[in-house]
């Protein structure tokens, strides 16, 4: 192996690194006060503000490319989704259920690219479903569907995720960073519209500020907010640069190591459980993912 699939390698395992030790940052907002919704709002809109001032012009191709306003729609709802599941429930549950997303991909292609599934990908829909429904079953559960709020943003942002894939499919011809900002941009943009909406209607409290003060609690905020900023934009720039000169395959199967990352970090630190019914379920879901990352070419994206 040349040292450029190396550096390729080590870029997208890093990009994994970063998605599967977010949670931690995110629980650490969490703890004073400051909610994931709130907290993805604050680390998306520093990004996009530094992008904005990296690259200006990547604003100006939203008039030529309309549809970047649904890219930003898809990844801003990933992004809400997968940091208040992470945040608020169990992060192997949570990781492998988002980890759903190819099945969702295959079902979107069908419907929006008009690609009918062979029967191979029908085979691994049918392992990646029965693979959740281990993972989602519970002693105390009679049906294994989703037991709590977190299951549920799980698998809807891995749809999105999906969703995501698909416009940066049909999105291949404009420019990257106008897609960068729409995909930073609607994390901004998204969160701040759900964090308000959902402390409008009561879902979410008001901040709850545990310092005395907001400038307190601000500066106990603000490194975990400008770090995550920070490692989100060079994961981004990883991905792109790893994504760029290895296969489809290769890069999928290097960022399934997210689910080791996160599974081996939150158990480490007591934030989930282990049990034979997701260690099964999951092994699925990974299995059913790296089989269809032999069968599909295009790259995969994520902010």
């Amino acid at each position: 192996m040349t040292s450029r699939p190396v550096l390729a390698v080590l870029a997208l395992a890093f990009n994994a690194l970063v998605w599967g030790l977010s949670w931690w940052p995110l629980r650490q907002l969490d703890a004073d006060g400051l909610h994931p919704l709130w907290a993805t709002a604050c680390v998306f809109t520093l990004a996009t503000v530094v992008l904005t001032l990296i690259s200006p012009s990547g604003w100006q191709h939203f008039q030529q490319h309309p549809q970047l306003w649904w890219l930003m729609a898809a990844s801003g709802l990933t992004n809400v989704g997968f940091n208040w599941a992470v945040t608020t429930g169990d992060v192997v549950r949570v990781v492998l259920l988002f980890y759903l997303m190819p099945t969702w991909s295959l079902l979107l292609a069908w419907w929006l690219l008009g690609e009918r599934p062979t029967r191979g990908a029908l085979a691994r829909l049918g392992l990646a479903l029965l693979g959740v429904i281990l993972v989602l079953k519970t002693p105390d559960s009679p049906l294994p569907l989703p037991q709590d709020l977190p299951d549920v943003l799980a698998l809807l942002s891995g749809f999105c995720f999906a969703l995501t894939n698909i416009w940066l499919l049909r999105l291949q011809h404009a420019s990257e960073s106008s897609r960068m900002l729409a995909m930073f941009g609607g994390g901004a943009f998204m969160a701040l519209a759900c964090a308000v909406l959902a402390t409008w209607t009561g879902v979410i409290p008001a901040l709850n500020v545990v310092q005395p003060n907001m400038a307190q609690a601000a500066t106990t905020w603000a490194p975990y907010v400008a770090g995550l900023s920070v490692a989100f934009l060079v994961s981004n720039f990883t991905l792109q640069y790893g994504a760029a000169r290895l296969s489809a395959h290769a890069t999928a199967m290097v960022m399934m190591s997210e689910v080791v990352f996160a599974s081996v970090s939150s158990v480490a630190l007591g934030a989930s459980a282990l049990t034979w019914r997701i260690g099964l379920g999951g092994g699925m879901i990974v299995l059913a993912a790296l089989l269809a990352s032999h069968t599909h070419t295009p790259k995969d994206t994520t902010p």
